[in-house]
């Protein structure tokens, strides 16, 4: 148990300490606002470049974690946009509270529980999945949230591509990723590293990006307040802690056997709770943001539970 404990709770305590200095007001929404845009903007997009710079693409991208893992995101994905369906919501709602069903919060949180569980040689495959994370999920996302709003204004199947195209490259994850690609083959074709001034630089930056970013979530959640829409909370909340890791555990263990690091990496970040782009999300097309907000900050507190009941099913 001791564990356990030692494995979860410095994360969240660095959540907490953000959320208690947010709510009394020791840092002020506007700071809280800057230290997120540094951390989303900046720090993490260089965290993902240095680590996909480094990764080894032969012996991560093994096609049986990414399949156990997205295949459970999928799952809860298609499930979530039934149910919002079933319950009278909107075809663009739908498609606001299915992505957050989707996008868990592979980075901010799976990152830092699996190193502090496993330790930083254990990460191999959560950058595997997290480099195919944000470009796949948002594509899907806008793809299929452009076609639902051009439905019956005679947009083209071209203009919803070019709307989803510009979406994803106008994000900073998905750059930071690119930027990872660009100076691993950059490298690769040059026959020698990047300059050691620059890889320590960008060392620096990434060592920052985890704790701001943890920091600046709690600031974040005390905006977010539980209010109505319960069902569809409850839903976004069981099916993002529940059974996206329970699909993803039962493939791996039953269908592909993947060895204990893939196990561990694609079951813990499948458990984590819905990220804050989940929310950005519904925020661009303006639908479905009080259910995502909420269910942010619920599915966050209550993950605190369900990580520490992976981590003891877990090998």
């Amino acid at each position: 148990m001791s564990g356990l404990i030692d494995v979860i709770l410095p994360v969240f305590l660095i959540v907490g300490l953000g959320y208690l200095a947010a709510w009394r007001g020791l840092f002020s929404a506007s700071a809280v606002d800057g230290l997120m845009r540094f951390a989303q903007n900046f720090a993490v997009p260089v965290l993902l470049a240095r680590s996909i710079a480094r990764l080894d693409l032969g012996a991560s991208f093994d096609p049986d974690l990414l399949v156990s893992f997205y295949s459970g995101a999928f799952v809860a994905f298609g499930l979530g946009i039934a149910g919002a369906r079933l319950m009278g919501r909107t075809a663009q709602e739908a498609v606001a509270i299915g992505f957050c069903c989707l996008f868990s919060n592979s980075l901010l949180l799976g990152i830092p529980i699996t190193e502090q569980a496993y330790g930083p040689e254990a990460l191999a495959g959560n950058f595997a999945i997290i480099s195919i994370h944000s470009p796949m999920l948002y594509m899907i996302g806008i793809l299929l949230m452009e076609a639902v709003r051009s439905a019956g204004t005679g947009a083209g199947l071209a203009q919803v591509g070019v709307n989803a195209l510009k979406g994803v490259l106008s994000t900073p994850l998905v750059l930071g990723i690119l930027a990872g690609l660009v100076i691993k083959f950059g490298e690769a074709l040059a026959g020698h590293p990047m300059p050691h001034p620059i890889w320590e630089a960008m060392n620096m930056m990434a060592a920052a990006a985890i704790p701001a970013a943890l920091f600046g979530l709690g600031g974040v959640l005390v905006r977010y307040r539980p209010e109505g829409d319960t069902r569809a909370i409850l839903m976004v909340t069981a099916l993002s802690l529940l059974v996206h890791p329970a699909v993803t555990y039962g493939l791996g263990r039953a269908v592909f056997d993947l060895n204990t690091d893939q196990m561990r990496s694609a079951v813990l970040t499948a458990s984590m709770a819905p990220g804050v782009n989940a929310y950005l999300f519904a925020n661009i097309y303006g639908v479905g943001r009080r259910v995502s907000a909420s269910a942010v900050l619920i599915a966050t507190a209550l993950s605190t539970l369900t990580i520490w009941g992976w981590l003891v099913i877990l090998p």
